[in-house]
């Protein structure tokens, strides 16, 4: 996925077919001269569904084309023939999309799995026919029900990125390297912060055929949560994430401080990402000899008490594999 293509943010207006009229007929056929009424109902308009696709990754569907409207029901017909359904329209959207009124910010609904259907506006009703209203007193009824009309809305589709295990860092800690590496993921690296303006999804193969999804989000910064750096618009891709891997180089200043900063940019944002699992893990520990790394893991032991961490190294494949089962273990506990 390039990052021109990831779109997780867009506005569309939706709008549902009109219900077609009922029909004002009388009966008429040789040899019947009174046939009374016999008018036939008017279609529904067409609905605005939306249909989860788990073969789409991202909004860049709704990029350009931004209006959907749905067909118009059908007029009635004579015998009682009731007039066709308006065509409904489909919007394919990957799982995870939240869809939200735009003028209130309500939360209309969200898509999660697979095929999952959810009408978003509903078509009109088709009006009635005279034949419905015909009785001793009123036996030829000269009207019918016109159609009611359909609905329209304005709505906000927002992604969050369904995986396994999201990717938590500074600018530049080495996540696009760890994800280019465990993944076939192709990512943008580069020695300056701020090389991910996107998230990237990779896929981790595991043993026997098994896999799971890693995230790359953007790099966050301390203050993400109050809007500083690009971490803030992407924090609520890591809500959906089940782990949390935090990613610190093992050449920081102060591996604990930075955690927990990290970690208190994800409170600040949503109290509930607290909640989930974590895993520290010290990248770029090739630079690291065995006296150096013992004394960091004193260190670590006292700064970060109560998360387990690992040392790796994404060039040198250091630790890779013990990741992978680590990762595994704790996905499937």
């Amino acid at each position: 996925m390039t990052e021109g293509n990831f779109v997780d943010y867009v506005k569309v207006f939706a709008e549902s077919g009109n219900g077609g009229k009922g029909s004002v007929h009388l009966h008429r056929e040789k040899y019947i001269t009174k046939g009374g009424p016999d008018g036939g109902d008017g279609g529904r308009g067409g609905h605005v569904i939306v249909r989860g696709n788990q073969n789409l990754w991202t909004l860049v569907n709704y990029k350009f084309k931004k209006h959907f409207r749905a067909g118009h029901g059908g007029h009635g017909a004579k015998s009682r023939s009731t007039g066709a359904d308006g065509e409904d329209v489909f919007m394919d959207v990957p799982l995870g999309t939240v869809v939200r009124d735009t003028e209130t910010n309500e939360i209309l609904f969200e898509i999660t799995e697979p095929g999952e259907e959810k009408i978003l506006i509903e078509g009109g009703m088709g009006g009635r026919g005279n034949w419905h209203f015909k009785s001793a007193t009123n036996q030829t009824p000269r009207y019918a029900q016109p159609g009611i009309p359909g609905r329209e809305i304005r709505v906000t589709l927002e992604l969050k990125i369904l995986a396994d295990v999201g990717l938590v860092g500074f600018p530049n800690a080495g996540k696009s390297t760890l994800l280019s590496v465990i993944t076939s993921a192709r990512p943008k690296i580069a020695d300056y912060e701020f090389t991910t303006l996107k998230p990237n999804l990779g896929i981790v193969e595991y043993r026997d055929f098994q896999s799971f999804v890693m995230a790359d989000i953007p790099g966050i910064i301390e203050g993400a949560a109050e809007g500083k750096g690009l971490g803030h618009y992407f924090l609520r891709h890591i809500e959906r994430n089940a782990t949390l891997l935090f990613l610190i180089p093992a050449d920081s200043k102060d591996i604990g401080k930075e955690y927990k900063i990290l970690l208190d940019e994800l409170r600040r944002y949503n109290p509930e990402l607290l909640h989930k699992e974590r895993f520290v893990v010290i990248s770029k520990s090739d630079m690291l000899d065995g006296e150096l790394m013992a004394e960091m893991r004193t260190e670590l032991d006292k700064d970060i008490q109560g998360v387990e961490y690992m040392f790796i190294s994404s060039v040198a494949q250091m630790g890779i594999t013990e990741l992978k089962d680590k990762l595994w273990t704790m996905l499937n506990a």
